[in-house]
């Protein structure tokens, strides 16, 4: 594809210039031009912030992160949507979340399953609590699982349905483990409010009931990774191989004995910064685990966070390990990029997508030859853009009092800090990093574009100035951007593709782009005004 060299800043002007004037003010501080200034600092964008009215979002809602996202790939735990059955099926098997129940006792298996209470308009009216109890009985009886969680959608935030009360009734009934979740759709201006309600959540219902220390001697926990496309089972292979024991993964091919089991642990690593960040905070002050971000999207990527593990053990055995693993699993890699990236050289990508995936992908772009002229994502905060560095400066809106902020202290018994003062201290004095994320933007090319929340219409318009070579968004865009004449890439759920995590994913990343970018057939794509842009029409009247 014939690509356009265009001024960004230009760029930038021409996607506000139809919206009204101020809703063009609003949306030029969500557009801004990627840029390092004298200081080392990127520019402010305007993130978190309720979608304008009638622009056509890729957002979810709150319901949806609270379910779809963080407690839908747990196999073990019935979740049962309370509200009518369109908020269930939304956020059943969506995706392509999957899981390997065959190292559990009772192999219990639920994600296959779409639970809800179906809400009619006599529970509108009248109160679905009832109907609720008889669910919760219902799926009790029939498959007599260890947990089940209870998620309000938007009718029963509205007629007041007291989700907690029920559960609370239940647990005690059943003798199981049963909670609620009250995330209303509506409740934030994003999903990102679902992800921190499901944190509160796991936190204070499920993680710490386990005491037993599993597992050899290097311990951790990945967070914000959900084995789209079976990530988790390459990463855990990683893990394996290099003798890591991985005691949870939230929520990625997880159990609710690894969540409840998941406070052992020696470290916690962060894939998707956004998702899952309040929980490693939590950890840290109740149990002092200290956390670190990693990213095993990209082969290169993969190979430093593999590293900064080892650092962080100390152990030269370890190390030693993880650098023979490393070059096992790069000798494929590197003969999988000499044979591909002289088709993908200097093509271009854009990518929209929630979570860290439109920031990690960049990697394995970037390990193709190629440029991402424009990102962003659909439901970040600054920090996520800009680096947590910013978090000082950050203005706590109504929208984000929405959402309760638990008050966690260090346990009396169980509180243990991995480190002592002084091993933290010679770590970062080699300049390793805890409790920090740069952000997407530091990383990025620069002038390049970063949209956060991206309407309909700014999409068309990109692939109209730019002519990208491929657009990664999700299942809602795909249609439109592939009519352009463009292939689009779900990173959402990967289409039929992956694994793309870690050595092994990115030669099955490279290999799938390659054969998007450099097909032919984009460019018989063609709509009917484009064939015959003059329609003419006769009337006949009776």
């Amino acid at each position: 594809m014939e690509h356009i060299a265009i001024d960004p800043e230009r760029a930038k002007k021409e996607l506000v210039a139809k919206y009204p004037a101020k809703l063009a003010r609003k949306r030029a501080k969500q557009i801004v031009v990627n840029s390092i200034d004298e200081k080392n600092e990127v520019p402010e964008i305007q993130s978190n912030v309720r979608t304008s009215p009638g622009i056509i979002t890729q957002r979810g809602c709150t319901y949806a992160g609270c379910k779809g996202v963080v407690l839908g790939p747990t196999r073990d735990i019935i979740n049962i949507t309370h509200g009518p059955i369109g908020c269930g099926f939304y956020s059943w098997l969506t995706r392509r979340n999957q899981t390997n129940p065959d190292d559990s006792e009772d192999k219990h298996n639920f994600i296959t399953y779409c639970f809800s209470t179906d809400m009619q308009e006599e529970q509108v009216i009248f109160g679905g609590e009832k109907k609720l109890r008889q669910a919760i009985q219902e799926a009790y009886d029939i498959f007599k699982p260890k947990a089940i969680a209870v998620f309000a959608t938007c009718p029963v935030g509205l007629i007041g349905d007291d989700v907690h009360s029920v559960t609370r009734e239940m647990k005690e009934k059943l003798g199981i483990n049963v909670f609620g979740f009250s995330c209303e759709g509506y409740k934030g201006v994003s999903q990102s409010a679902g992800h921190h309600i499901a944190n509160n959540g796991l936190f204070t219902h499920i993680i710490g009931r386990n005491d037993e220390i599993k597992g050899g001697k290097y311990r951790v926990n990945l967070l914000g990774e959900y084995n789209i496309g079976g990530d988790a089972f390459v990463i855990e292979r990683l893990f394996e191989k290099c003798g890591i024991t991985l005691v949870s993964t939230f929520s990625g091919n997880s159990s609710i004995d690894t969540f409840e089991n998941s406070h052992t642990a020696d470290l916690n690593m962060i894939m998707c910064h956004r998702s899952i960040n309040y929980v490693a905070e939590m950890m840290e002050t109740k149990y002092g685990i200290p956390w670190i971000k990693v990213n095993f999207i990209g082969a290169e990527a993969s190979a430093k966070s593999l590293r900064k593990i080892a650092e962080y053990y100390g152990d030269q055995e370890l190390k030693d390990r993880v650098e023979q693993v490393i070059a096992e699993e790069m000798a494929p890699v590197m003969a999988a990029q000499e044979a591909i990236r002289p088709r993908t050289q200097g093509k271009t990508a854009m990518l929209f997508v929630g979570g860290s995936r439109a920031h990690h992908y960049q990697e394995l772009f970037t390990e193709l030859g190629m440029k991402t002229v424009a990102a962003g994502y659909e439901f970040a905060h600054r920090d996520d853009y800009e680096g947590r560095r910013v978090l000082p400066s950050i203005k706590i809106d109504s929208d984000s009092r929405n959402i309760e902020e638990l008050e966690v202290e260090p346990d009396p018994t169980r509180y243990r800090p991995r480190k002592s003062e002084e091993e933290m201290a010679e770590l970062q004095a080699k300049g390793f990093r805890f409790k920090d994320y740069d952000g997407m933007m530091p990383e990025m090319e620069q002038k390049a574009l970063v949209i956060d929340d991206i309407s309909h219409y700014e999409s068309e318009k990109l692939i109209e100035l730019y002519k990208p070579d491929i657009f990664c968004a999700g299942i809602k865009e795909k249609y439109v951007i592939q009519k352009a004449g463009v292939p689009l890439k779900q990173l959402h759920s990967y289409d039929y593709g992956g694994p793309y995590a870690g050595f092994e994913g990115a030669i099955n990343f490279y290999k799938d782009i390659d054969r998007m970018v450099n097909s032919k057939i984009w460019g018989y794509v063609k709509s009917p005004w484009q064939k015959e842009p003059e329609l003419s029409a006769t009337y006949a009247w009776e």
